[in-house]
């Protein structure tokens, strides 16, 4: 059942009627063929140029200043904001003022799309314009825009700055706050300059599915639902890992996807259940190698963002400029908190967590336990661009075993801005070791840890085929673009994010 309509709602509707009335259809199927933007104009326009002799434009109508036969407005498109001018004598045949008299001062409300032609001109005061010579309406806008107002100092104050509002309408969000559009174009100016890099060294960007009999490939509750025809459990994915990598067993050298993953954990500033990330797995190289792909690819990034490796999040300048620091695990745990923790058993283990006041409850193995004490006294101290390599095995079921180092794995994440953006391993193709680190997460499971991985029958057997020596990387797009974009939450890097159902009236 539709709400009561406040006043003005009902003014828009009594408009939109009376445009009907005067044979204006509100919402015309017409096509209205744009040749320019805003920006082009204000951009290239002087008074020397042909180019703006005759131009095409449509968007929001965002203010009016009615003076007589003659007013000014703005028009709002996808590029900005730009004056235009209305004269009623120019506009209307001289027998009929209707379009003026009664459509644009009467009839057309703020919000309402509306197609112009004329042509670029400088005003009196130096603002270019457009002198409009002829109108259209495109779309009536039945509710009002929140107010914006704009102080002295030039600070956009508007009554649409709650963060709930603003997520859950997030289409009049774009609107009063342009800003928001911008964050949302640097994120796909991310996607395409990682598409691009990885494209030209010619590895094959797939699609992998997203409804998966067996979860796997990260440590996470999965969402799960019914799939009827064939009468059995599915789950969303929780990660594209295992699929990726029956693909290098199929014979690529080299595959990626970005990925819509889901994870049935708690919402917070760094976490929504629906995220994307895009993993990566290279055939014959390893984790060394992909720490160096790593660094250039997001150095890159940050250059075709901003021009430069630094970066401004919050109140920190991070520069992306190879090399990154790195540390290894224990090294990390060593430098944040003095304590030594490469030769401890779980016992002693947990004795060092009580020491340095972590909790670890029971369900935890020795692996969680070290996270725990990284995530307590290391991950928020590491602000510049930084790798943690070289994990224990009992972290990582899915990494190859060190060369060198024994009890550890090749895995390195990077860590920036106090969160990690990217884990990598050298990916472990022995498929009797695999099955091992399988069953030793079934045993954490029985133990009551609910994010420990399952055994993929169907993956084993894949290794079992043979795969190649082979790197894999995940990076987190969606706390990549917090910080190329400088926000400090995840919903404000994804369009919709998800919600609590709305409170009806």
């Amino acid at each position: 059942m539709q709400k009561e309509l406040s006043e003005q709602e009902l003014v828009r509707r009594d408009n939109l009627k009376k445009l009907q009335e005067l044979g204006i259809d509100p919402f015309p199927s017409d096509t209205f063929d744009v040749n320019t933007k805003a920006i082009d104009i204000k951009s290239r326009y002087t008074e020397e140029s042909k180019e703006f002799e005759s131009v095409k434009l449509a968007g929001r109508l965002m203010s009016k200043r009615i003076m007589g036969k003659a007013s000014f407005a703005e028009l709002m498109d996808s590029s900005g904001r730009i004056q235009i001018y209305l004269n009623r004598d120019e506009i209307c045949p001289e027998e009929d003022k209707t379009m003026y008299n009664e459509v644009f001062k009467k009839l057309l409300d703020l919000g309402d799309f509306i197609g112009i032609e004329g042509f670029a001109f400088t005003t009196q005061v130096g603002e270019i314009s457009v002198h409009v010579t002829k109108f259209t309406v495109l779309s009536k806008s039945l509710r009002p825009l929140p107010v914006v107002k704009t102080d002295a100092e030039g600070n956009v104050h508007d009554s649409f700055s709650d963060p709930e509002l603003r997520y859950r309408m997030r289409y009049v969000d774009m609107v009063v706050n342009p800003d928001v559009r911008r964050v949302f174009e640097q994120r796909t100016t991310m996607y395409n300059t990682i598409r691009t890099y990885l494209n030209e060294k010619g590895y094959l960007e797939v699609e992998t599915p997203i409804l998966q009999p067996l979860y796997g490939g990260a440590a996470a509750r999965p969402f799960k639902t019914h799939h009827n025809t064939l009468d059995m459990t599915l789950y969303l994915r929780i990660a594209n890992e295992l699929y990726l990598k029956r693909l290098i067993v199929g014979g690529y050298d080299g595959v990626y996807e970005f990925s819509k993953d889901f994870r049935n954990e708690g919402m917070s500033r760094f976490h929504n259940p629906e995220f994307t990330q895009i993993e990566l797995y290279v055939a014959y190289k390893d984790y060394e190698w992909m720490m160096n792909l790593v660094e250039e690819m997001v150095e890159l990034i940050a250059i075709a963002l901003h021009g430069t490796t630094k970066v401004q999040v919050g109140e920190n300048v991070l520069d992306f400029q190879r090399p990154w620091k790195r540390y290894t695990m224990y090294e990390a745990i060593k430098e944040y908190t003095g304590v030594d923790i490469s030769e401890m058993d779980e016992s002693q283990l947990r004795e060092a967590a009580k020491s340095l006041k972590v909790h670890v409850d029971n369900s935890l193995g020795k692996g969680k336990i070290i996270d725990e004490i990284f995530g307590e006294h290391v991950e928020h101290k590491l602000i510049q661009p930084t790798f943690i390599t070289d994990y224990p095995v009992e972290m990582s079921p899915l990494a190859k075993k060190h060369k060198s180092k024994p009890g550890l794995v090749e895995r390195f994440e990077a860590i920036c801005n106090a969160k990690e953006i990217c884990n990598a391993f050298s990916e472990l193709n022995d498929p009797i070791d695999q099955r091992e680190r399988f069953e030793s997460q079934l045993e954490l499971g029985k133990r009551g840890d609910d994010e420990a991985m399952v055994l993929d029958e169907d993956f084993l057997r894949s290794l079992e085929f043979g795969m190649p020596p082979t790197a894999g990387l995940g990076i987190g797009m969606d706390r990549l673009a917090m910080i190329m974009t400088n926000q400090s939450s995840i919903q404000d890097v994804l369009f919709f994010p998800q919600m609590k159902p709305e409170k009806q009236e």
